[in-house]
């Protein structure tokens, strides 16, 4: 046994070294490598950015737009997303394979290759049409390809973020879940969900929802004459229990629990009902993507997605089960799929959501991103 263990080891060991070679004559590329702890980094782009001037610059200008951007826009979510998905393209892009070292022969191709791309992605977050140039859902296409209709919400999302900014930090996040179910409310109105593929010309029937509604949000906003009390957080119950009902539940759950920081709701479906006179009990279906890493067995995966998650088969781990298996992190991008039955009640002004918590899903799926 101690032979073949040996053996096994002598395989290894040329190419594990010459690994660290390989690593080593990058970090002495990197004026800066040693200062900046770069060998802390194990994304080979990173560590580019981490101890070469020049890119740490670029990227400082590329973050500095990012955030102008952000500040920009009402709904952050869907472009922190967009920027996670372009920082693994841009890899990809110049040559880097997930955490393979880069080649020395290659440093200079794929630092200026870096330098270009971040350079470039830079110039056109600047540009405030790249907000419409970027959505990737079909009402964002279909917005950003109708003038009218991208002035209209850009008049939207500033008087939006108007109201929020007079908010204390608590009321803004139940605002900005708010304001995420609105969009998602909107497009189940213009039959929209799951259409992003769709060529343009038939999604065209969708235009006058879509301006309707952005009517008829900017007109409430303006109603409200500067007080954001009387816009958001009004609305305790919904009108009938089904699918905006489930989505103004999750909705809350997630205001409450600060998950916005880690997940983004993308859709929602109720997927059976039972209703009597007085109460009624919802099975949805919950789609999130991942905003920012979060262990998967953690209180940001109880609270926010309403279970653990198992690293192998990416289904639902209830009480945490094999820890070895739950202790890793989900990725940005990831989307995950949870199905649950809520509980509501009949008030006077319509149906309560009985339900604090996502937990416990009955089902679940993680898949996509990296």
């Amino acid at each position: 046994m101690r032979f073949i263990v040996m053996s096994v080891l002598a395989l290894a060991l040329p190419a594990a070294s010459a690994w660290a070679q390989s690593d080593r004559a990058i970090a002495d590329r990197l004026p800066l490598f040693s200062k900046n702890n770069c060998q802390q980094i194990r994304d080979p782009g990173n560590q580019l950015f981490c101890g070469d001037a020049t890119l740490a610059a670029a990227a400082e200008k590329l973050s500095i737009a990012i955030e102008t951007r952000l500040a920009r826009l009402p709904d952050r979510l869907p472009a922190i997303e967009e920027n996670a998905i372009w920082a693994r393209q841009r890899n990809l892009s110049c040559g880097i394979v997930g955490q393979t070292a880069i080649r020395p022969d290659e440093f200079d191709q794929v630092k200026a290759c870096l330098l270009k791309v971040t350079e470039e992605r830079a110039a056109i977050v600047r540009d405030p049409d790249f907000d419409c140039l970027a959505a990737n859902t079909a009402a964002g296409a279909i917005i950003c390809a109708d003038p009218s209709l991208a002035l209209a919400e850009t008049e939207l999302n500033g008087q939006v973020l108007g109201l929020i900014g007079k908010l204390d930090p608590t009321a803004a996040r139940f605002a900005f879940a708010e304001y995420g179910r609105w969009t998602r409310e909107r497009d189940r109105r213009c039959n929209l969900v799951g259409k992003e593929n769709l060529p343009l010309h038939e999604l065209e029937s969708a235009e006058g929802c879509l301006a309707e509604h952005l009517k008829r949000k900017t007109d409430e906003i303006r109603a409200a004459k500067g007080d954001p009390k009387k816009v958001f957080g009004r609305q305790v119950a919904a009108r009938i229990p089904d699918t905006d009902a489930v989505d103004f539940c999750a909705a809350r759950i997630h205001a409450a629990n600060s998950c916005g920081n880690f997940l983004r709701i993308n859709r929602v479906y109720a997927l059976d009902s039972q209703v009597s006179d007085q109460e009624a009990q919802v099975t949805g279906e919950i789609e999130m993507a991942v905003l920012a890493p979060f262990t998967l067995c953690s209180k940001v995966a109880s609270t926010c997605t309403g279970t653990c998650w198992d690293a192998t088969t990416g289904r639902p781990q209830q009480g945490g089960g094999n820890k070895e298996r739950s202790a890793g992190a989900f990725n940005v991008t990831r989307r995950l799929r949870i199905q649950r039955t809520f509980a509501f009640v009949k008030a006077a002004d319509g149906w309560r959501c009985r339900e604090d918590e996502l937990a416990p899903v009955s089902s679940g799926t993680a898949g996509g991103g990296s």
